[in-house]
């Protein structure tokens, strides 16, 4: 869990110098974000997915947080950013295996309107965790978009996603590391790349 967390904060100390590049501060925020969850178990096993991958760490920090840290952020300093978020095609993954012509995603509007029905009712349902695995399946494609050349730096061009994605990530992961940290002994996965001498 220490390297795990030292890492996540490297990264996210470095996110803070580059607040006025939206793009550099999103991908700096992602690795802080891969560092603090993702599990070498799962990556060098059969992956579950992802979003699976997502969802665990998810709940299991929300039910860590007993400051309901996570919680006030979902429901009060980010909830219009995040709606917003949840209502752009251009960061919904069926948008574009449609746009790029491939074969079972004709569908994609009602993929969007049935993945907007499923996000209110998480809201209703105020479950922090289902909503924040919605939430980084939008932000999972904006990094792909961004680490694969799929958009132009500090592009006029989506730059509301980009902007946002940003200030999510920049609230959420000291959160995050934080909750980790109240709980050093929970297992929280083997990192990638340990250090060897």
């Amino acid at each position: 869990m220490g390297l795990r967390v030292h890492r996540s904060i490297s990264w996210i100390g470095r996110a803070e110098a580059a607040l006025d590049d939206h793009d550099a501060r999103f991908l700096y925020l992602w690795i802080a974000f891969n560092a603090a969850y993702a599990d070498e178990r799962e990556l060098q096993g059969i992956a579950a997915g992802e979003r699976a991958s997502f969802t665990g760490y998810f709940s299991r920090l929300v039910g860590l947080d007993t400051d309901h840290r996570i919680y006030h952020a979902v429901w009060e300093s980010f909830s219009g950013p995040i709606r917003m978020l949840m209502k752009n095609r251009y960061i919904f993954n069926p948008f574009w295996q449609h746009h790029n012509g491939i074969d079972g995603f004709e569908d994609w509007e009602e993929r969007f309107r049935s993945s907007a029905r499923s996000f209110r009712h998480c809201l209703q349902r105020r479950d922090s965790a289902r909503i924040l695995s919605f939430v980084f399946d939008r932000l999972y494609v904006l990094r792909n978009q961004l680490v694969h050349g799929g958009s132009t730096w500090n592009s006029s061009v989506n730059r509301d996603q980009v902007r946002d994605g940003a200030a999510i990530l920049g609230f959420l992961m000291p959160v995050f590391v934080d909750v980790m940290m109240d709980n050093p002994h929970e297992d929280w996965g083997r990192p990638f790349y340990p250090v060897v001498e």
